[in-house]
C-alpha cells in the first residue's frame, strides 16, 4: 500500500483506504474516492495531482493525495 501521490501517471489503481479527519474523509468520498474504487493519475505537477475517478477528472493537492492509499 502506498499514497496516491506516489502513483505512476497513466496507471489505474484500486483505492485501498481513505484516511484523514472525518471531515476530510467525507470530502474525498464526495469527490468519488472510496475504498474499492479505481483511480488513475493523469498528471502530477507542482505538488498537485490530476486524477480520473468515477469518469470525472479531479485536481487535488499533494496533502490530500497522501491521505488516499492505493
Amino acid at each position: 500500500m502506498m499514497p496516491l501521490s506516489y502513483a505512476t501517471p497513466g496507471e489505474e489503481n484500486v483505492i485501498r483506504k481513505v484516511g484523514g479527519s472525518p471531515e476530510v474523509k467525507k470530502h474525498l468520498e464526495n469527490l468519488g474516492f472510496v475504498a474499492g474504487g479505481t483511480v488513475k493519475v493523469i498528471t502530477a505537477l507542482d505538488g498537485n495531482v490530476i486524477v480520473k475517478v468515477k469518469e470525472a477528472r479531479v485536481a487535488i493537492n499533494d496533502e490530500m493525495a497522501r491521505k488516499i492509499m492505493i
